[in-house]
């Protein structure tokens, strides 16, 4: 099961605001032994969000959702949900108890609004102010706030996903090649590809004045990098290439 992001906004697309969530998903999951697969970046337009989700959810992947989810009139993607899943709004009564805690006498329409979720939707819990995000499918929806977004990314991940934590284990190892060129080890990288199907090979050559080296590792399912990285520490030493472990 693959994992995706999209992040929605136009202060990230004109460069007001610097995205922060993409590397803090890449962290929760990989304290989960998970990975990110892909991750796409989205203006405020609606067309283009119905589109995106239109064609991420005829998918089985997981995707988190930031952005968007609000009740001001940039906020398209509550609606932009239900039109590319082919249903109506709806006030979710999970979401309408919590948005009447919160306010108490001081509810309005516009606050009630922000619990009108996809038709079949669940709430995500938020901890910070109750006012929840939603899920459809396996696609979650979330504030842009990192505040509020990334705990409630992380309580999705471990109540609805914690059977994939130790099944999608996954590991790095690497070593630093001198005196390679990246065309030298095209081979040997797709030898250890062929061997060890759960992992992905990589190679990052470094080019200073002082230092030219490739980082030459394997990334992915835990139980086989450990064989995965003695094949490629054994087929640099038989090509003839020095190596030493990468930090």
């Amino acid at each position: 099961m693959q994992f995706g992001a999209i992040i929605i906004g136009d202060e990230i697309m004109s460069g007001k605001r610097q995205d922060k969530h993409m590397a803090q998903v890449i962290a929760t999951l990989g304290e989960r032994g998970l990975e990110l697969a892909w991750c796409e970046y989205l203006a405020d337009d609606p067309v283009l969000i119905s589109a995106t989700l239109r064609r991420t959810l005829a998918t089985d992947g997981v995707v988190f959702s930031f952005g968007g989810i609000g009740a001001t009139p940039d906020d398209h993607t509550r609606q932009c949900a239900a039109d590319a899943a082919g249903v109506g709004l709806e006030l979710h009564p999970d979401a309408e108890a919590e948005i009447r805690a919160r306010f108490g006498a001081e509810i309005t329409p516009q606050r009630l609004a922000m619990g009108e979720f996809p038709r079949g939707s669940r709430i995500i819990p938020n901890p910070y102010n109750r006012i929840p995000g939603f899920s459809l499918r396996h696609h979650h929806f979330l504030p842009g706030f990192p505040q509020m977004a990334w705990p409630m990314t992380a309580w999705v991940l471990d109540n609805w996903y914690s059977g994939l934590h130790a099944a999608g284990r996954t590991a790095e190892s690497a070593i630093i090649v001198r005196g390679a060129g990246e065309s030298q080890l095209i081979d040997l990288m797709n030898t250890c590809l062929a061997r060890f199907p759960r992992v992905k090979v990589f190679s990052l050559p470094h080019m200073s004045e002082t230092d030219r080296h490739i980082e030459l590792g394997v990334r992915g399912d835990a139980d086989q990098i450990p064989a995965a990285i003695a094949e490629l520490k054994s087929g640099v030493s038989a090509l003839g290439f020095a190596w030493s472990e990468a930090a």
